[in-house]
């Protein structure tokens, strides 16, 4: 029972990351109806660029750990707004009026861009920060053995706050009535002084700042973050986000968050080999299950 216990907590902290990426990921399917396939790799390329500038900061300009930590994430910011903005400029905006899948083969360029662009900017290698904030905290006292890293607890708490942040703004203010607005009818918005790109353009920046948090949070924790991470995080976030529903972020968000915890019990009992596998096929069954559930509704 502790064993168990002990894996399903563990995947509260992969729940966190998923969950952020897929609120993400409907900010902006939400506004386009386009499928994206750029978040995983701005994710990855979030956290790899906070690894390398960091490891610069500390080896060559010979900063003290806590002054190149915020000197990596300083650039990092940087970068990930200028790949929100070149998103929605140079993709969304002169492919907005043509098909489905033009804005799919962009965003893949993008990703395999990105992913290149980290892997030459590495030299093929892999950057490493050192364990922070790795001292277990029992949870359930110090007789239990039942813990999450100090870490862990950091990213839940973040992740959390960042969610409920977007919520509240989503229910509450007047930017989420114009999101719903634009989302359920966007020329009827622009005929009540709405503009639509305007708020396309904050949806895509407010997406990106939410997935390059996510990257720096699991760079934080992780240590590392290979190149390809992010072609991997993105298919998964793109199947969740069909699955649990492509128009309420926190919708997706919870149905990512119950796909991180499955991934944990996946990994504790059985082959870690074919965890991703499994978890595609489960995707594929629920997509299956509400497609044929809708159809069932029109006939």
């Amino acid at each position: 029972m502790g064993y168990f216990l002990q894996l399903l907590i563990n995947g509260i902290h992969n729940a966190a990351l998923y969950a952020l990426l897929a609120y993400g990921y409907v900010l902006i399917h939400g506004i386009t109806h386009r499928t994206d396939l750029s978040l995983g790799a701005l994710f990855a390329f979030s956290g790899q660029t906070f690894i390398l500038v960091t490891a610069f900061g500390w080896t060559v300009l010979w900063m003290t750990l806590p002054l190149a930590l915020g000197f990596g994430l300083t650039v990092a910011v940087i970068y990930v707004g200028l790949g929100g903005y070149a998103i929605a400029r140079l993709i969304y905006t002169p492919l907005e009026t043509g098909s489905r899948n033009t804005v799919l083969v962009a965003t893949l360029g993008l990703s395999i861009f990105l992913m290149e662009l980290s892997r030459l900017a590495a030299d093929t290698r892999d950057y490493w920060l050192p364990p922070m904030l790795s001292e277990p905290v029992h949870l359930l006292g110090s007789g239990v053995d039942i813990s999450l890293t100090q870490m862990q607890l950091v990213n839940i708490v973040v992740a959390l706050a960042v969610i409920g942040t977007g919520e509240l703004v989503m229910q509450r203010t007047s930017a989420g009535r114009i999101w719903r607005a634009v989302s359920d009818e966007p020329f009827a918005s622009s005929m009540c002084g709405i503009d639509p790109q305007r708020v396309r353009t904050r949806a895509i920046l407010a997406a990106c700042g939410i997935c390059a948090i996510a990257g720096f949070l699991a760079a934080l924790y992780y240590g590392n973050i290979s190149f390809t991470t992010g072609m991997i995080f993105g298919l998964k976030i793109l199947f969740i986000t069909a699955a649990g529903g492509l128009s309420r972020p926190l919708h997706a968000a919870l149905g990512a968050a119950a796909v991180g915890v499955v991934e944990s019990l996946w990994g504790g009992y059985f082959s870690v080999l074919w965890r991703d596998a499994a978890v595609f096929s489960l995707l594929v069954f629920v997509l299956a299950v509400r497609t044929s559930n809708h159809e069932a509704e029109r006939i």
